[in-house]
């Protein structure tokens, strides 16, 4: 990501070391704030486990993420892997401005790099519909596998056919 603005005044940019107070702030919030109806309190109470701000150091390091910022506060978030977009969280303030979209279109790309099969994620419950009117579809109900302690949390596995 080259940080090119667009009409928004929204940037994406690539994750760099010291992003990881960042992630793990919008994260917790986006939690908190847009999964409110769709998950118990204790998970919700529990979410975000053992994840640290370390945590999410660890996670840019690898080189994969995508921050979206507006006047230098970081508003949301994508990260991706061969073959899964892995992680998209946004602030609830930020919600509904279109955000999502634009992050959810670059971490497929960058899932797709290399890679000729289908793309999956594991949505929320509450961000299902979302993933759906981006070309997802729904194959299994399951547990989100990517986090670190905490109480369970349910996820729908969902699938992008790439032609």
């Amino acid at each position: 990501m080259n940080g090119a603005k667009n009409d928004s005044e929204i940037v994406l940019r690539s994750a760099r070391a010291g992003d990881g107070q960042s992630l793990f702030d919008v994260t917790a919030q986006s939690v908190q704030g847009l999964a409110k109806n769709h998950y118990k309190s204790e998970q919700l109470a529990g979410w975000m486990g053992e994840r640290t701000v370390e945590y999410y150091e660890d996670i840019i390091e690898k080189g994969h993420t995508v921050i979206a910022e507006e006047n230098g506060e970081v508003l949301g978030f994508v990260d991706s892997i061969l073959g899964e977009v892995t992680r998209l969280f946004v602030l609830p303030k930020a919600a509904g401005r279109g955000l999502g979209k634009r992050l959810l279109k670059v971490g497929v790309e960058n899932a797709a790099k290399g890679y000729s099969g289908s793309i999956k994620i594991e949505s929320t419950r509450n961000a299902q519909g979302f993933c759906e009117r981006h070309g997802f579809k729904a194959m299994q109900k399951g547990y989100f596998s990517h986090g670190v302690g905490g109480e369970p949390i349910e996820i729908v596995l969902m699938e992008m056919a790439r032609t």
